[in-house]
């Protein structure tokens, strides 16, 4: 029995969650360390969480960490003896990755193992039939079915069998180019920041069989897009980039000529009205899933195959749509890259992406860049807003989901986003809200333009142009600002509503002011909350994953006085005056 020892700062429970403490003076030693083999599941101020999971024990084991390696990190940090329930999970769990290897038999690809058990596990399992071909004479392998690369390893993934895939790749048709030392729109001097640089390599592991295919996770203004770019200049072949939307595609674009020598005759866009295709093309997944009727074809799936690709980078791949999965199958044969800043997807396909994409290989959690200055400080506030007494009685009368857009809608906000901007008069500001009569309201009234999703390309490029020049002051966008939208100069973003508890869309939203600012580098994230309504209800998970994350979040709860004016705002002056915002 391994003795008590109070001193240390981690107690390991046997139901898989772990729980650190922060304020240890070896509190960071210890998070790296558990980070190998456990997800992070909330930061709070004083305590950690990480859970032990199968997937995380596959990523660890993927990535060379030992089961015994595992082990003995929880003996020497834990307070209280290791449970052995868990010990037994680690080593049942931790050692199944690599049992099943998948490599490369002359012509032909074939499962590999050395347990005669496993083998007739797995060739009797009714949802192999079909993707397995005839069995080694030694029962110690089986060859595969041609093109079941994919769907082979997403099948036994799913049956508690991760595959080691030591097949590799095709090459790819070579593209010969170089990071640019020196950025083309400035000319200011340039290079891959030190962890951008160590998760290009991860993921190249130095061009070896199981380099080339993974998922690197960084918060959101940790410049993932430049570590996408460090990791087609490893690889120095055609690439195919996949992300969410039209802007995110000219974004793509814009940093690739901004930071590398490629030319603008070697960078082609596939979108709905260009259809480009050049050594590396940046498509969406949109157009990826477009077909002219519910059970026809997916038209442009032949894009897969319109070049000799070497890579395949899958932007915010927590958002890769269901259909595409069946062409990531077919495309084992290729490197693939996923870029996100978080693997939470929300139909929980996180083992489909490591079967497909590949294990996660980088995981740099938000604090830790925050506190090398890499990105801003956030602080987070939450301003709770009576309902005047007229949207107080439509609302009581009204079924559940138009409650929810009731409050939002608030009229009082207004006033509050008045006050918000006063207090900013310097900064650049984004306001962001769900509902466009809203918007339109506010835009109006701030003389300020208004971004949707109707809102032409052009038109928009010259709004996100204007914003960066510093030009526009105030900016006001829908949903569509959620996802790949490069805004490296707002500092604040005033949330007037929002998607019901989305932890996603609240993450998405804060990586718009999370980009590295002046010399005091802070941010700030309101939100804007209709008290005493279901809209609070539902703003409490999403508080409750920011202060998972690790940021401070207030609450200031706001009351009318007499002729409908609102209290003074006291918390929202005290955290201005305490983070220099007034001086």
């Amino acid at each position: 029995m391994i003795a008590l020892r109070p001193d240390n700062p981690l107690i390991v429970q046997s139901d898989r969650t772990l729980l650190l403490e922060v304020a240890h003076p070896s509190f960071e030693q210890v998070r790296d360390e558990l980070a190998r083999f456990a997800e992070l599941v909330k930061s709070p101020e004083h305590i950690h969480t990480f859970r032990i999971t199968p997937l995380s024990l596959w990523n660890a084991s993927a990535s060379g960490v030992s089961c015994a390696d595992m082990i003995e990190t929880l003996n020497r940090w834990s307070k209280y003896p290791v449970p052995q329930n868990l010990t037994q999970e680690i080593e049942d769990h931790g050692t199944r990755y690599g049992k099943l290897r998948l490599v490369r038999n002359g012509e032909r690809l074939a499962l590999e193992m050395e347990d005669r058990g496993l083998f007739w596990e797995i060739t009797n399992q009714r949802a192999l039939q079909g993707l397995l071909a005839e069995p080694y004479a030694d029962q110690r392998g089986v060859y595969l079915q041609d093109g079941m690369r994919g769907e082979a390893k997403l099948q036994l993934i799913r049956l508690g069998h991760p595959v080691q895939d030591m097949a590799g790749f095709k090459p790819g048709d070579p593209l010969p180019f170089e990071v640019s030392g020196v950025l083309r729109s400035s000319g200011r001097p340039f290079a891959l920041r030190a962890y951008q640089k160590a998760a290009a390599d991860v993921f190249h592991a130095g061009g070896g069989p199981e380099g080339g295919a993974g998922v690197l996770v960084l918060p959101c203004g940790a410049g993932k897009t430049v570590i996408g770019i460090g990791c087609m200049a490893r690889l120095q072949t055609h690439t195919l980039v996949l992300t969410t939307n039209a802007t995110a595609v000219r974004q793509w674009k814009q940093e690739l000529l901004d930071k590398s020598t490629l030319t603008e005759e070697q960078v082609g866009l596939y979108t709905g009205d260009r259809k480009e295709i050049r050594p590396v093309t940046i498509a969406t997944y949109q157009i990826l899933t477009y077909r002219k009727s519910k059970d026809g074809p997916f038209e442009h799936f032949k894009l897969f195959e319109a070049a000799n690709w070497g890579l395949v980078i899958y932007d915010e791949v927590h958002m890769l749509p269901a259909p595409v999965f069946r062409a990531v199958a077919e495309l084992q044969a290729k490197r693939r890259l996923g870029l996100t800043a978080t693997l939470v997807r929300e139909d929980g396909k996180e083992e489909d992406v490591f079967s497909l994409i590949g294990p996660k290989r980088v995981d740099v959690p938000w604090k830790m860049l925050e506190k090398e200055g890499f990105i801003a400080t956030a602080h987070c506030l939450e301003i709770r807003i009576p309902l005047p007494s007229d949207e107080r009685m439509a609302y009581a009368v009204a079924d559940q989901r138009q409650r929810f857009r009731l409050a939002s809608e608030n009229s009082l906000k207004l006033a509050v986003v008045d006050e918000l901007l006063a207090g900013h008069p310097r900064d650049s500001v984004l306001i962001i809200g769900q509902y466009l009569d809203q918007l339109r309201i506010l835009g109006k009234r701030l003389k300020a333009p208004v971004l949707t999703g109707q809102t032409p390309e052009r038109e928009r490029e010259e709004l996100y142009r204007r914003f960066r020049a510093g030009e526009l002051r105030v900016l006001i966008v829908s949903k569509v600002a959620n996802f790949a939208i490069d805004l490296p100069d707002a500092s604040v973003a005033i949330q007037v509503s929002g998607t019901f508890g989305s932890r996603q869309e609240e993450a998405q939203r804060l990586g718009r002011i999370l980009r590295p600012k002046d010399a005091r580098n802070v941010s700030y994230f309101y939100s804007l909350i209709s008290r005493d309504t279901t809209e609070q209800e539902f703003a409490r998970n999403r508080q409750l994953f920011l202060t998972e994350q690790g940021y401070r979040y207030l609450i200031e709860s706001r009351h009318t006085q007499e002729h409908g004016l609102l209290s003074p705002p006291v918390v929202w002056q005290e955290l201005l005056a305490e983070t220099g915002a007034l001086g």
